[in-house]
This record gives structure tokens, sequence and C-alpha cells, in this order.
């Protein structure tokens, strides 16, 4: 017994990530006695997929090691920060399933706090105000190999210091005259400890705190603040930000908070060929290449709501490309594969024609319809049944037909007998053209003995299609998209550095009907559409009057999962 044990605690322990490992180790040190982690984003933008994996794995942490999960607004930079942008993350954090109660904060919280903490840093001779401009700053912060002079207003006196940040706290300078740098090194090897900015004048209205203050601290400074000040015990956050870990340390430290926050760094989610990057997106926003943050082409979290992704399938999905210290590219395929695996038992299957084309049962009683029982998910029983109008007059799939067929075609084409899905049997006899050849009614006959879609005589038809009912079917727009970016080309142009957009991705189609039994769909409703993918309402433009649906994910796709335990 005592064998079976310890190997299921060694299996757990060998499954827990990096993170978990560290975390582990602190509780057992006596570092950590409660668990508490934030997600911390600055509000000058939606978030995107990237986002929803350290929304995740924050929570995660916190709901494993049963602490805290405290979503924490970075907003100490005004010229960027909007309210739409606070209340759109706040929508997107609690859609992902990441609940924060009312913990609920913001670094504008904090303002007076870290005002508090610049003093004591010149009180200790640890910070300084500068005269150097920004260009200067940049001159004198040296290179890689070679290290940085120090500022000539380096060594003013305490005295000095404070009357100088207490007149930029009271608007005496204007924008960039002075700045409060921390007086660390500058022959530090690692460029963030070379005496960095922590303070800028910004004569500008702030979102939270109105015009209470003109000067505003800068994120290496503001941030472990901010963690300190909660109470938050691991602060994760990306590979980006090691180099800049010693300075969060050197705040904590000098700062002397009794419980400091330790910083843990794990590799960003990126995505192949596709757009992730908050800067890219704001632009194609702005120049109205999208309809908006939510356009579901973008990985926006709201695009891929709208698009009609699931939180259970973002969650998939950020759970197979695990955490880990190094970068590396996931394929877009698996985030569409997750969504398949999470729909595919939980969605009615129904029947959409796209491009639609008149199918006239010419042996059918004129006037009659019947409603055929069908099946609302053949793999789930457990969604029941519905009723499916059939009559004399059908719509199908134009390219169901095919007067030429070619080999191997095994749909409807003149003289061929398939089966109506969950109907009857029909065959071919004939078919209408326009004065421009194109077809616009094939004929066909049935066979009453098939209904249900199975002949009593044992003979087998090579295809099936589906349709609907032409006097009841609902007409519909549907939206197919692509890529953003052409994948051929790469996502940006390597000479301009723009990007190199796909003018086919989006695809609006028109005429397209969907069987009656659609008539009360609503977003977030979806459906898979036989054949065809999964589809979602659209939450911006469809109406009661006027159906729109999204294709969330075609059914089929190249990807699979890798396969475990072989060699």
């Amino acid at each position: 017994m005592e064998e079976k044990m310890s190997e299921e605690v060694r299996e757990t322990k060998e499954s827990r990530n990096f993170i978990e490992e560290i975390i582990d180790k602190d509780i057992a040190d006596g570092r950590t006695t409660e668990v508490c982690t934030r997600f911390p984003p600055e509000p000058n933008g939606y978030l995107h997929i990237g986002h929803a994996k350290s929304i995740l794995l924050n929570y995660g942490l916190a709901k494993k090691y049963h602490g805290k999960f405290n979503l924490r607004f970075d907003d100490t930079n005004p010229t960027k920060e909007k309210s739409e942008f606070v209340e759109a993350i706040k929508q997107d954090v609690k859609w992902l399933g990441a609940d924060y109660g009312d913990r609920c904060f913001f670094a504008s919280n904090y303002f007076e706090q870290m005002y508090e903490a610049a003093v004591k840093l010149i009180r200790k001779g640890k910070a300084f105000v500068c005269d150097l401009s920004a260009e200067q700053i940049r001159e004198y912060r040296g290179t890689l190999t070679e290290p940085g002079k120090e500022s000539p207003y380096r060594n003013r006196s305490v005295e000095e210091n404070l009357e100088l940040f207490e007149n930029m706290k009271n608007g005496m300078y204007a924008d960039g005259e002075k700045v409060l740098r921390a007086k660390i090194d500058m022959a530090s090897s690692n460029m963030n400890m070379r005496d960095p900015v922590i303070y800028r004048i910004a004569h500008i209205a702030h979102e939270n705190t109105g015009d209470r203050w003109c000067i505003y601290p800068m994120y290496d400074f503001a941030h472990p603040i901010e963690d300190a000040i909660e109470g938050v015990s691991h602060s994760i956050c990306t590979l980006e930000f090691e180099d800049h870990r010693p300075l969060y340390d050197w705040v904590v430290r000098e700062l002397e908070y009794p419980h400091p926050p330790r910083q843990i760094e794990f590799a960003k989610m990126y995505l192949e060929n596709i757009v992730t990057g908050k800067r890219y997106i704001k632009k194609l926003v702005e120049n109205g290449v999208v309809d908006g943050w939510d356009d579901p082409r973008l990985v926006s979290i709201s695009g891929l709501r709208r698009r009609g992704f699931t939180p259970q399938s973002i969650q998939m999905f950020v759970e197979l490309s695990g955490v880990s210290k190094a970068n590396s590219c996931s394929d877009y395929a698996m985030l569409e594969y997750c969504l398949r695996e999470d729909l595919k038992l939980k969605k009615p299957r129904v029947m959409a024609v796209l491009d639609p084309v008149r199918l006239v049962i010419d042996n059918y009683p004129e006037g009659q319809t019947e409603e055929l029982e069908v099946e609302n998910n053949l793999e789930n029983p457990e969604l029941g049944k519905r009723l499916v109008p059939f009559g004399r007059e059908l719509y199908i799939n134009r390219d169901d037909f095919m007067e030429v067929p070619v080999k191997g075609y095994r749909r409807l084409y003149p003289g061929n007998e398939v089966r109506l899905m969950h109907a009857y049997f029909v065959t071919c006899t004939g078919v209408e053209k326009d004065e421009n050849g194109q077809v616009k009614a094939v004929h066909c006959t049935y066979d009453p003995a098939t209904r249900g879609g199975n002949a009593p005589d044992g003979r087998k038809v090579r295809g099936t299609i589906h349709w609907v009912n032409a006097s009841t079917a609902l007409p519909c727009e549907v939206r197919l998209f692509e890529n953003l970016v052409d994948e051929e080309k790469g996502v940006y142009d390597k000479e301009t550095g723009e990007l190199n957009l796909n003018p086919h991705s989006l695809t609006i189609l028109k005429n397209c009907y969907v069987e009656p039994a659609l008539k009360d769909a609503k977003a977030p409703d979806s459906f898979q559409f036989v054949r065809t993918g999964f589809f979602c309402v659209d939450s911006r433009l469809s109406t009661p009057d006027h159906l729109v649906f999204n294709r969330s994910v075609p059914l089929k796709s190249s990807f699979r999962l890798p396969a475990v335990g072989k060699a």
C-alpha cells in the first residue's frame, strides 16, 4: 500500500509545472503561508488569447492552492487608457471563468502610497530628481558592452530632492522637464538597473483620479508596490520581464515590505501566422480593416467569443499548450480542435444550405408537407429530437448536383439515386437552366417506401445530401472566415513591418437557408451545420428578422494530438 501511494505522489509531483514546484518549495520553506496571484492588465486595449493563458494560469494557481486571485488594472499611463477597455477586460475575465469576487483593484488606488514610497527612497538616498532629457538619459545609459555615465544631478542632497519632487507633484514643471530616478548602479550589466526612471511628469487627467495628479509612476516601480500592498505571494509574468526581476526585487527590498512578493516568469503564448500583438490589433481596428476589437477574425477574447469559441475550449487549449520557460509557437488548428472537442456532443446538428439551388420532387403530392422526426445529435441522445418539415420543393447545396459528374462523384446527377438526409431516396431525372445556362432547378422522383432513409428491399445508395424545405426554410446570412493575414507571405512584410493582409479573410453569403427550428436562435447559440462546420449566431449583426451566423470552425482539420506513450 505504501509503495503504491508513493508512486501516486511521485506521479503527481512529476506532472506539476515548474511554477507549481517553486510554490510548493516556498510553502515548505515557510516563505509563503497563503498563495495570492493576480492578473494585471493595462487598460489600453482589449485582451487576446495570450492574456487568456495568463488569466487561467494565475486563477488556476490560486484555486489549486486555495488562495486568492486579484484582477488589478495597471492604470499608470493615462495617455492610452479608457474606461471602455476596463469594462471589456472585466467581461472577458469573468467569461473565461476566473472569479475574482470583490478583489478588483486599480494601481491608481495606490498613487498616494506610491508617492510616499518614492519619498522614502529619496530619504534613504536611493532616488534623485534628474533634469536630463529623455534623449540624454538614453545617451548616458551606455550599451550592453559599455557602462553608463552618472547623471550630473545624481548627487543632489536629500533635502533638494525632496523639494524638487514635491514641486513636480505640485505641477511646477512642464512635461519631460524633470524625472525621478532610482539610484542603483550605472555600471550594472543589467540595463534596467542603471538608475531607471521611476516617476515622470504628465499633465493629463486620469480616468480614475481626474486632475489629482500630474506625476505618474513608471510600471517597473509601480508594479512591485501594487503586488506588495495587495499581499500577492507570486507575481507570475511573461519572459520579457525576466531582466526586470532584479529591479522588482530591489524595489520591494528597499521599501522594506515584510512579505515581499516573488516574481516568476513563463513563456508567452504565440500562435503561428496569427496577429496577436495588441499594437497591431489596435491599428487594424483604428484603420477599419476589422469592424472592432471583437471582429471574429481576431484572436482577441471578445473576437473569439463572437466567433463562437467557448471558455471550455480556450481552457483546453491553454492546458494543451502547457507552461514552460521556453518560447514556442502553437498551431491555430489546435485551438480549432479544442472547440470541436468541446462542441461535438453539446450542440444539435441541423441542416443549412449555404449556396442554394431548388430541388423539385415531381412525384411528391403538391401542397403536402410532412414532418420527420430527427435526432438532434446522434452521439448524444440526451439532446432529444426535433421535427423537420419536408415537402415537394426543397433547397440543396449547388455543389450537391453535377450535370456531368467527375470520377468518384456520389451525389446528384442525371440518373443517379441518393439519400436525402433523414428523408427519402430520390433519383435525378432532369435539370432546368436559366438564359445564362445556370442551373435554377433540379428535378427528381422519390421512393415513398424509403421514408427515414432506408429501402425495404435492401438496396443501397452511395451518396447522402442534406436539404431544407423551401416553403418553411429561414433565410439567413452566413459569414465565413479565413486567416486575417496571408499565410504564404507570412504575418509581417519584412521591408515595411506592415501586416500581409489576406483580401479573402471574410466571405459573406447573403442567400442562405436554415431549418425553421432555428427561428428563435440568438447569440451566443451555436449549432453544427451538417457537413459544413460549427456556426454561432453573431452577437452584433443578427436580429430576429435577419439571422446572421458566423462559422466558428470547419468540421475537419489535419490537426491531430500527438500520440502519448508511443516510441
